[in-house]
């Protein structure tokens, strides 16, 4: 095929299309490398808004005031040993 086959209608873009397609590609493989699912190794295993578990829930209860001292100590107790 010669020069003369990008003279057709509509078949200017043909040249083009292949590069911009496999730069997409290239972008989309490397959002889902690097992008939201990815966590480098260095970093600690839980989220920083994650919380601690029973015991953070444990200690906001008591802060609020809904338990007890001797309340606490126990549920403490039970979560510990």
């Amino acid at each position: 095929m010669g020069p003369e086959y990008y003279w057709w209608p509509g078949m200017w873009f043909v040249p083009m299309i292949f590069p911009v397609l496999g730069f997409t590609m290239m972008l989309v493989i490397v959002y889902l490398i690097l992008g939201r699912g990815f966590r480098p190794p260095w970093r600690d295993s839980r989220d920083v808004n994650q919380s601690d578990g029973a015991m953070d829930i444990l200690r906001k209860r008591y802060a609020k005031g809904e338990l007890t001292k001797e309340e606490f100590d126990q549920m403490k107790k039970d979560l510990l040993g």
